[in-house]
């Protein structure tokens, strides 16, 4: 016979399940509206200016660094910071770790929206800018109270494996705060000193550095490490290899911000390779993909998204040489953003978020394949025409520019109504306990 305490328990825990999913859906839902509004729609009429006045120079850079703040932060981080929270079982635990949660939901939002209007408008932007860099830097302080309650299973034998993920991820971690104090930095700097809201070029590219390579690529490597070895059917990681990447790609963030490009873009390339060989991508798998519910591509999309990233790491490096109007530079960033970490968000996501918020299949794999296939095509368009128009190589090139950018926006346009109908669609499981919440 049940104890009531127990009864309680049974009861209670699907309410919270539903209260922690809708958490993480409201994360995901302002990561859509940056994603397709203020992230990937400015980028588009970026690149119209650019194409009509056949240069990058004449744009202004304010809403350049608005479109790349979106999608960044609007967009990747909020996914992460709402899948990182959802994770947490104190989150599915303690009603006041959800509090906390949607305070960090809020502030991280309202930061980044301040940011973009900021950059955009113009408006105040002396006192508004530090404030939006300040608002960030706290959410991020909350989402570290938050996982830091969370305390892992000590490691059993032959785990080493298992736990290599997690300090891949915890570089992200680093790296993630200290971009954020950066930015605060930065910011302050701004405020006191320039004529706009613009980042100086020379503090620009460090920043996107480690933007990318400080935050974004450990965190892929380390996820793709956990989920991928089951999902794809891969053989077992090699943990060392994947940690010699991780140590590769510091000492190249180091070289950067140190001033060395040519050494720090080559030890980028070099933790790229690394950590393909570490992930084993493109080995031959050991058992059978699991592809039920979603794309029957879906393997294929998430190596290509890899094959990318070794090609963003390429252009970078030979951008660090030979690069003279900005054209490898561009091309390297739009390889690894578009190429390699919406590729990957596109994939994974749609893989793994239905089960996390909605607990039902994607809605189609039909539209998954297709906005991947689009997103391809979109970026191979763009990373060849920046090169070929920046550098002077082909006029014809510039007006390939705009064309890249519509059908990267019809992609993720896609994406977003794909999930919109997965997560958002009337679920009889869900809606029952959030009544129960409501009695």
């Amino acid at each position: 016979m049940s104890t009531p305490a127990a009864s309680h328990t049974f009861a209670v825990a699907p309410a919270r399940d539903a209260a922690r999913a809708t958490l993480l859906r409201a994360f995901l839902a302002s990561g859509l509206v940056f994603m397709v509004g203020p992230g990937t729609l400015l980028g588009v009429m970026n690149l119209l200016q650019i194409s009509g006045r056949e240069s990058v120079a004449l744009t202004s850079p304010a809403w350049i660094q608005a479109h790349g703040h979106a999608l960044i932060f609007g967009w990747v981080g909020s996914f992460m910071l709402g899948i990182g929270v959802y994770s947490v079982p104190s989150v599915h635990l303690r009603h006041r770790a959800l509090q906390v949660g949607w305070a960090l939901w809020a502030l991280w939002t309202a930061g980044v929206a301040l940011r973009w209007t900021t950059n955009v408008y113009g408006w105040q932007w002396r006192a508004l800018l530090p404030v939006s860099a300040v608002a960030e830097l706290t959410a991020f302080l909350l989402f570290l109270y938050v996982v830091s309650s969370h305390r892992p299973a000590a490691p059993v034998a032959g785990a080493q494996a298992s736990r290599a993920w997690l300090v891949v991820v915890m570089s992200g971690v680093v790296g993630w705060m200290s971009a954020l104090l950066l930015n605060v930095d930065t910011t302050v700097a701004l405020a006191r000193q320039a004529a706009d809201a613009s980042v100086p070029h020379v503090a620009n590219q460090r920043q996107l550095a480690l933007l990318t390579w400080g935050i974004l690529a450990p965190f892929i490597w380390g996820f793709t490490a956990r989920w991928m070895p089951v999902l794809l059917g891969l053989p077992p990681l090699r943990p060392r290899v994947l940690l010699g990447a991780v140590a590769a790609n510091v000492a190249g963030l180091v070289c950067i911000f140190t001033g060395h490009h040519g050494i720090g873009t080559t030890l980028a390339a070099g933790a790229a390779v690394l950590a393909v060989a570490g992930l084993r991508l493109f080995e031959r798998p050991v058992a059978e993909a699991k592809t039920r519910g979603v794309h029957v591509r879906f393997p294929s999309f998430v190596r290509l998204a890899y094959v990318w990233l070794l090609v963003a790491a390429a252009l970078g490096a030979a951008a660090a040489h030979w690069d003279v109007a900005g054209g490898l530079w561009g091309a390297s960033r739009h390889a690894f953003t578009v190429g390699f970490v919406a590729a990957m968000v596109l994939a994974v996501g749609q893989r793994m978020l239905p089960g996390f918020a909605a607990h039902q299949p994607l809605w189609s794999p039909a539209l998954m394949g297709l906005g991947l296939a689009l997103l391809t095509l979109g970026c191979l368009l763009r990373v060849s025409s920046e090169i070929l128009a920046y550098e002077q190589y082909a006029e014809w090139a510039w007006a390939v520019l705009p064309v890249s950018g519509v059908i990267e926006l019809v992609a993720l346009s896609i994406f977003a109504f794909n999930l919109y109908r997965t997560l958002w669609a009337p679920h009889p499981v869900l809606d029952a306990a959030l009544m129960r919440v409501g009695q």
